[in-house]
This record gives C-alpha cells, structure tokens and sequence, in this order.
C-alpha cells in the first residue's frame, strides 16, 4: 500500500502562485524529502505565475482502471500502468476498485493488491475498493448479474485475508439477506461499508447508515432516487448528516442539475468526487472489456451493447472542474470534495488531503484555467510536461 518514504530528504519549493488547502496561504510551498515542511526561502525554487494555484492532490476512492489496465485483470504491472498515470490528472492516490465478477477471480485480483507499493513519483495506493458482488441484480448496472450473491461475513473475511487487509470499502446493498450483519461486521473491523446497487429504500437507508453504512457509493447511479413519495436511497444519503456520498461529476452519469442539488443539499463536506473510470481512461474511443463484459467507449461515454452505462472515462481534474462550474461553489469546496473529505472517509486525514505542514507532499499545480501543469506525488515530481528544472 504505502510506499516507502524517499531517503532523499532535498529540499525545494514552489513559489509565486496561490497555495490552497492548508492552514495559512503563503505564496510559497516548501517540501523536503517526501513531506511538507517549514517554509524556506532559500530553498531552490520552481517560480509559477501569480495567477496559478498549488492545491492538495486529488484522491479517487473509486477507479477500475485506466491505460488498458484494470484492478481485475489481476496483474501488478496493470496497477502500476494505473498508478504512473493517474498524476497526469492530478490524482496522488486512490482506491483500486474491484467488481463484481467469479469469486476465484477477485480473489486472484485481491492477493495482487495485497503486495503491490506504487513507484515514487507514482499516486499512492491506498487501499482497496470491493464493488460487489453483495449487490442487488435489480440495481446491477454493469455489474455482471451471474456473480452477483448474498452478503457474506466468511467471504469478506477470506478475501480481507487475501488482500492483506487492504480492503477499505465495500459497496453492498444493505437490504439483501445477511445485508445488516456484513454492515455491522465491517464497522467492527475498520471497514467502511458504502450503500450502492441496491433497492433500499430511504427507511431502509437511514437503518443502514444508523447501523454503519454511512458511505454511498455514486451517488443517484444504481440506487432509488428521489421522488416525492418514495424518496430512496439518495434522499437518506443527501440529508442524513452521518453519511457521504460519492458523485461522478461527468454531466452524463449525473446531470449538472443534480449534482448542484447534491451540493446543495449535503454540503461540501459531504460529497466526494469519484471517476469510476475504467481502462479505457487514457486511450480514447474504442472496443474494450470491463467484467469480462464488451464495452464501447464513443464521445468520451462508456457503454455496454445495451447503452447501461460501464464506468466512465472521466479524468479528475475534469471532474474537479465541473464541479465548480455546475454548482458555482468556491475553490476551497471543490478542493474539500475532491481531496479532503475523501482524506477523512480513509482515515488518512493525518497526512493527506491538505497542503500543512507535515503532511505527505501530494500536491498538483493548476494554471489559471484549471489545468493540471505539474503533480508531485509524495515529494516526488510525477507529472512534469514543461520539464521544470530545480536549480
């Protein structure tokens, strides 16, 4: 999961643009070896312009794959292909995202993530995301409906033991036979137990969240949505103020309508961008298979023959753009969707997620239209397409 720390301890800063996300805004960001530290102004600098921003890196808590490779095809080249590009966007770490699929085949898939560290100057991996198969067939998605089973404590136990306990969310529908006590099982164990594909309805989801589920995974996808007399899931998780909730900020999977009534409704602190990308992400338009399913990836929409949405091919800082431009909300709340709240939701509040001192030096630069123009992934420069040189 972690790397380890960079025994390179140099010194350097980045200097002139506006600094987001940390307890002061200097105008300079110093880092040292992997972390943030004291400001040092004789440090060797990379000078920005003043109309550019330094912001905490983003966190995906729900990526399949990207660059042809995908969490499931069970290989750590694929991972690492995942992770050496996912800072191009902006993204410094994420979740390897599982799905539903032959309990053989995440099994294989799980005992990879177990011993798998992203390269310096990769995003980190934090963990794993089990999509399924605890789901509802009636909610499936593009889940495959075939693998599709009960919740079972004894299953998830085998596979934490295989992933070597990285597994860090499970998406499940609450309300499937065994639903409540595999709920009451994960909180026990540090996990967290995310509410998605799943015919729940709001009561079912208010019990769900009061029991542990306090997560939904994206938002108004695959999930009951809202309706005046049968409100569903999604009005359980806008307005219960115990849970957050994942969103895919592409206009498509979620209109902007909707995702500015998400943000209204639940605040910046409650809502965590995701992509749910798959492993076209990267690659364009194009034939490509997610669960053993075909898929068509065509103007930037991924789909299965019968047009049910397959992930998406989302990049983040797109994500992070829209989120602004659909809700209206300020810099600082896009940054909190996109990187702190999910920092928290990890339990991994303490180093990432925010530009203080002390914390993993995970950050991106963005120009003054929003554009990823560097990332540094723990201290390390990931994505660099100018070729700054420190002096």
């Amino acid at each position: 999961m972690r790397s380890s720390d960079n025994e390179d301890q140099r010194v350097w800063q980045l200097r002139g643009a506006r600094v987001h996300g940390g307890a002061t805004e200097p105008q300079a960001i110093t880092i040292a070896g992997t972390r943030i530290s004291a400001p040092d102004s004789d440090a060797p600098a990379i000078d920005l312009p003043a109309d550019w921003h330094v912001v905490p890196g983003f966190i995906d808590a729900h990526i399949h794959g990207a660059m042809g490779a995908d969490v499931m095809d069970g290989d750590a080249d694929g991972l690492a292909r995942i992770a050496d590009y996912l800072p191009a966007e902006g993204t410094t770490a994420f979740l390897a995202t599982t799905m539903t699929g032959p309990a053989a085949a995440i099994e294989a898939a799980l005992g990879v993530t177990a011993h798998f560290e992203a390269a310096p100057g990769a995003a980190e991996m934090l963990g794993v995301h089990l999509e399924g198969p605890f789901v509802d067939r009636n909610k499936a998605g593009a889940q495959p409906v075939d693998h599709i089973i009960a919740p079972d404590i004894s299953l998830f136990d085998r596979w934490q033991a295989a992933a070597g306990g990285c597994i860090r969310v499970v998406t499940l529908a609450p309300e499937q036979p065994g639903g409540e006590a595999l709920v009451a099982h994960l909180g026990r164990h540090g996990v967290r137990a995310s509410i998605g594909h799943s015919s729940c309805s709001a009561a079912q989801a208010e019990a769900a969240i009061a029991a542990g589920a306090n997560r939904g995974t994206h938002l108004f996808n695959a999930m009951n949505g809202l309706h005046h007399r049968e409100p569903g899931a999604a009005c359980a998780l806008l307005t219960d103020p115990a849970a957050r909730s994942e969103i895919i900020a592409d206009g498509l999977h979620v209109t902007p309508a909707m995702v500015k009534l998400a943000y209204r409704a639940a605040g910046r602190d409650r809502l965590m961008a995701i992509t749910d990308a798959m492993r076209a992400k990267g690659l364009g338009d194009g034939e490509y298979e997610l669960g053993g399913q075909a898929v068509t990836v065509a103007n930037g929409q991924a789909r299965l023959a019968n047009g049910t949405l397959a992930g998406s091919v989302l990049t983040f800082d797109a994500a992070f753009r829209n989120l602004l431009d659909f809700t209206g909300c300020e810099l600082a709340d896009a940054i909190a969707m996109s990187s702190t709240n999910v920092a928290h939701d990890l339990d991994v509040a303490d180093r990432k997620g925010s530009l203080a001192e002390g914390f993993d030096a995970d950050l991106v630069v963005l120009d003054a239209e929003l554009r990823v123009r560097l990332t540094v992934c723990r201290g390390q420069v990931a994505h660099d397409p100018e070729r700054r040189i420190i002096g």
